[in-house]
């Protein structure tokens, strides 16, 4: 059977402890909740692979959680119900509602070993189809459970339904060609082409590019009935903006032929700079930019959305696997909890080249913290220069700055006595339990230390 993140939620600290133990002894990667609120932390922190859910709990009972999951779209490993108290109707409930199957107590650990076994399988399978449909998608949405993700979403699809300029502002990396090609996909243009522009610095190579000679098209050619996307409008050259004024304000493929085709397309420009601030500056067109800046959109960096981390990473774990046939590994607890801390200055794109690059030059077993860390450490994109880097600690708030610290601590103290937390906790002069929990609450795995 292959190891596995299991989740047991149970009111009962026997039944948590004995089911612990004994698939702990098999390998599986343990997490445990007494209550309804504690599962939905842990789901919302660590993602497991199974979920063992009792019926009849003091607070929300399960089969109220499973029902919550379920109408949130949030069901994404199989769930087992456990009972002592089980009846037909509720056995129909949770199968209705998404249940891979139902144990009854006293728990048969025979029947437990089956039922694990075969609910990870079918969540493997159902991890595997859902890979494959991912393969090389045409439009990426923005992923994640954040609020900051879920604005972006509606945003998004207010923009797409209408037919004006676009200005995307962001950092470099957080996904502006990705958003601009899913509101084309969306649009009434979906139909049509999407072009996107590369910058060019000089007004005779982007009028090139975008009007044509005699040996080629321009792209406003190309783009005619679709959406023409211009990469970073901020880097054009004061005559480059001045030819792209006219265009837009002659309303013509040609702006120096009045008696040319006009011009049908939807204006989609980014930009890693705000251009009010080149516009006051005097280096950017005022007229040009309230020609792009009909509707403005932002993208958030990364960072600021931290808690998107893990879904990205088990994305881009499936998606190279299925796209380029390299070995698909598992995030450690520890690895998606540091990757979730590092501040990200390269953004979407700096987190998908990590990932790549973790599953192309490991091994066969999970990806674990000090992997990422060597990785991170091969990154040192926070650098400009001569300039010297503030340290990503003192980037953090406080509470998460000394979370970090913490778990940075213990994880060089237990590799100072082997993996030992018994040792660990003489030498840094905490009761057992407390420690055992702390290290919990830090995502630190001693067996991965």
């Amino acid at each position: 059977m292959a190891t596995a993140r299991i989740l047991i939620v149970d009111d009962e600290p026997d039944i948590r402890e004995l089911i612990g133990d004994i698939l702990a002894d098999e390998g599986h990667e343990i997490l445990s909740a007494a209550n309804a609120a504690e599962a939905r932390e842990l789901r919302g922190q660590q993602q497991p692979d199974l979920v063992l859910l009792d019926v009849w709990m003091p607070d929300t009972d399960g089969i109220s959680l499973l029902r919550e999951w379920t109408e949130a779209d949030a069901l994404d490993c199989p769930v087992v119900m456990i009972s002592g108290h089980g009846s037909v109707e509720t056995a129909v409930e949770a199968t209705r509602l998404g249940a891979f199957d139902f144990i009854e107590k006293p728990v048969s650990m025979a029947k437990l070993m089956v039922t694990v076994g075969n609910a990870l399988e079918a969540g493997r399978l159902k991890r595997e189809n859902a890979g494959l449909r991912r393969r090389m998608p045409a439009v990426m949405e923005p992923m994640g459970r954040s609020l900051a993700v879920q604005q972006l979403k509606r945003r998004l699809e207010r923009i797409a339904a209408h037919d004006t300029a676009v200005l995307i502002t962001g950092e470099a990396g957080v996904g502006k060609g990705a958003a601009a090609r899913w509101i084309h996909a969306h649009s009434r243009r979906a139909e049509g082409p999407f072009v996107a522009a590369p910058t060019r610095t000089e007004r005779e190579g982007f009028g090139r590019l975008l009007l044509g000679d005699e040996a080629a098209p321009g792209m406003l050619v190309e783009a005619q009935g679709g959406v023409l996307f211009i990469e970073d409008v901020s880097r054009l050259e004061p005559e480059a903006q001045r030819l792209l004024l006219k265009i837009l304000e002659s309303g013509h493929l040609d702006p120096d032929r009045s008696a040319s085709p006009p011009l049908d397309l939807r204006l989609i420009a980014g930009t890693t700079v705000a251009l009010e601030g080149l516009v006051r500056s005097g280096q950017f067109e005022e007229a040009l930019y309230y020609q792009l800046n009909v509707v403005p959109l932002e993208i958030p960096p990364l960072r600021q959305r931290q808690e998107d981390v893990p879904d990205l990473v088990r994305f881009y774990a499936e998606y190279f696997p299925s796209r380029d046939g390299v070995p698909y590994r598992h995030f450690s607890v520890a690895a998606q909890n540091r990757l979730r801390q590092h501040h990200w200055p390269g953004n979407l794109r700096e987190l998908k080249n990590l990932v790549q690059r973790l599953l192309i030059l490991g091994g066969d077993d999970d990806v674990s913290v000090a992997e990422v860390e060597e990785a991170l450490s091969q990154t040192d994109t926070g650098r400009r220069g001569g300039e010297a880097q503030v340290p990503e600690l003192f980037q953090l708030p406080l509470r998460e700055a000394r979370e970090e610290f913490e778990r940075q601590y213990l994880t060089y103290k237990l590799k100072s006595v082997d993996g030992s937390v018994g040792k660990l906790a003489e030498v840094v002069e905490m009761e057992r339990t407390h420690l055992y929990r702390k290290l919990r609450q830090l995502g630190v795995d001693p067996k991965q230390v």
